[in-house]
């Protein structure tokens, strides 16, 4: 929360802030600098009866701290703690400023990936969704199937700094930055921009909540590694039994349906890992 969703070294999904992330993983490393955490383990888990996750306060569709719904990770935190046999703590993460009085287990929607996660003391469990970059265009604005069927003279909106803005520039194509997901799809709607360069998730959840307005897809970025990523729940220098135990839960929750129907309830597909 996420998310420097689509950074060149993004760690998270997750969150409304795209171009700085701050749910997280790169905040629960600054606090593990500073020797404020401990190696977790599935036994203190169970004794003290809780899993502690951390998620971003005003962040739908991924979590919101008031009011219905209260977003996916928390929904899918709450499904991971009962099959785990505890219940769910959610500490609400901002700044970096306010890492060293979290005390978190767990972060969701994590990118997958090891190599990306080594320097926060994070672990990646096994992967349950596949998301990346994807361009909305306007439902009525038919003509467009491609990147290249935009035309010349099209403007898309672009997180800040981020990777996908990197790659249309050295494509000659025109940008408009924006720090928030949510503020690029206004500006689709609004007609300011033509296109739209964010997450699959960011999309289904506006069409959810726009049924009158709703945009269409265009996988314009599927060739572009950097753009596309498998999510996983981030467990903080975990033991081997819980890594093991948090495994298996995702299994059962993928195995039942109920990841799909977290999602769905949000209105994004849930896509097999890759």
């Amino acid at each position: 929360m996420p998310t420097a969703t689509t950074r060149p070294r993004r760690t998270i999904e997750g969150g409304r802030r795209i171009a700085a992330t701050l749910v997280g993983v790169a905040l629960l490393g600054t606090a593990m600098a500073g020797g404020l955490a401990c190696a977790r383990t599935l036994d203190a888990i169970s004794q003290r009866g809780s899993i502690a996750l951390c998620a971003h306060p005003n962040a739908l569709p991924f979590a919101a701290k008031h009011g219905e719904p209260p977003g996916l990770q928390i929904e899918l935190g709450e499904a991971l703690a009962a099959r785990l046999g505890v219940r769910l703590v959610r500490h609400w993460v901002i700044n970096d400023f306010q890492v060293p009085r979290a005390d978190c287990d767990i972060v969701l929607d994590a990118i997958a990936d090891r190599a990306t996660l080594a320097d926060t003391g994070l672990r990646p469990s096994r992967p349950y969704q596949r998301s990346g970059v994807v361009l909305a265009v306007r439902s009525e604005d038919a003509a467009p199937t491609s990147l290249a069927g935009l035309g010349g003279g099209r403007r898309v909106g672009v997180p800040v700094g981020s990777m996908v803005s990197m790659i249309l520039d050295r494509r000659g194509v025109a940008t408009t930055p924006f720090v928030f997901e949510d503020e690029i799809m206004t500006a689709l709607l609004r007609r300011e921009i033509d296109a739209a360069a964010v997450t699959r998730t960011s999309i289904g959840y506006y069409n959810l909540t726009h049924p009158a307005e709703t945009v269409r897809t265009i996988a314009a970025f599927d060739s572009e590694q950097e753009l596309n990523w498998n999510v996983a729940v981030g467990m903080l220098r975990p033991d081997d039994k819980l890594r093991q135990g948090v495994d298996t839960a995702l299994g059962g929750l993928l195995a039942d349906g109920t990841i799909a129907r977290i999602y769905a309830r949000y209105g994004v597909e849930l896509r097999p890992p890759q």
